[in-house]
């Protein structure tokens, strides 16, 4: 297949000026003649190279576009990869993904909670006020937290707080914090009953292992389960 010259008649008509030229005739109507050609194409092509221009400038702001539709949909794919839908805290495998992370370079603090007797709201008052329930609680972790700490939700009921560079006193402290925050005020989505939480906190040196802190706050968990619930209970 041979290559197509885009420019093959302007090219013959240069060729058939500088023909003109070289002849050195001085008949003038031929020099005119190869003038007004050289003009018609030149014209043309000014024409056709704006119309390329146009084109390839719209061209750039579409792909422009796309490019930005491409990334936002990419950055929301992440989002959803990573947080939970009901209440956009992170989900239980961005959870571990950021301890993990966290203990890499600091000490850490771990604190395991779910809401005490949460089958019961669901069966008594149904999922929808379940559902307000969680979200509420999200809030009042966010709230009590006031930007401290990683808030997620590794469970059905059950969140984790990474608190990175706390002490277990402080962790302590804080968790107590935020379970008086849950059940000193009626929540409005079911203002005919309290609702309360269950605590587990434990530590970690840097470079500790995740799984294991897990275990134990949320051994210390069940230990306030055991207790009577809604309490604060520390590693053993």
């Amino acid at each position: 297949m041979s290559d197509v010259d885009l420019f093959e008649a302007e090219a013959e008509a240069l060729e058939r000026a500088n023909g003109v030229l070289a002849s050195d005739t001085g008949d003038f109507a031929r020099y005119r003649a190869a003038l007004e050609e050289l003009v018609q194409h030149y014209g043309q092509l000014m024409r056709q190279s704006r119309r390329l221009i146009s084109r390839s400038d719209r061209t750039e702001r579409e792909l422009n576009l796309l490019n930005a539709r491409l990334q936002q949909l990419s950055d929301e794919l992440d989002y959803k990869a990573r947080h939970d839908n009901l209440t956009g805290a992170l989900n239980r495998g961005a959870v571990f993904e950021s301890a993990h992370r966290i203990l890499e370079q600091s000490a850490m603090s771990v604190v395991v909670l779910d809401i005490d007797f949460f089958k019961r709201i669901n069966d008594e008052f149904g999922h929808p006020t379940g559902d307000a329930v969680i979200r509420e609680l999200v809030d009042r972790l966010r709230l009590a937290l006031d930007g401290v700490g990683v808030v997620g939700r590794v469970g059905g009921e059950e969140f984790s707080i990474l608190l990175a560079g706390v002490a277990l006193d402080e962790a302590v402290a804080l968790a107590e914090r935020i379970r008086q925050a849950i059940a000193g005020e009626v929540f409005p989505c079911m203002p005919s009953r309290p609702v309360t939480s269950s605590f587990g906190v434990s530590w970690s040196a840097a470079g500790g292992d995740f799984e294991d802190a897990y275990a134990r706050a949320d051994e210390a968990l069940y230990q306030a389960k055991r207790g009577g619930r809604n309490r604060v209970e520390r590693e053993a």
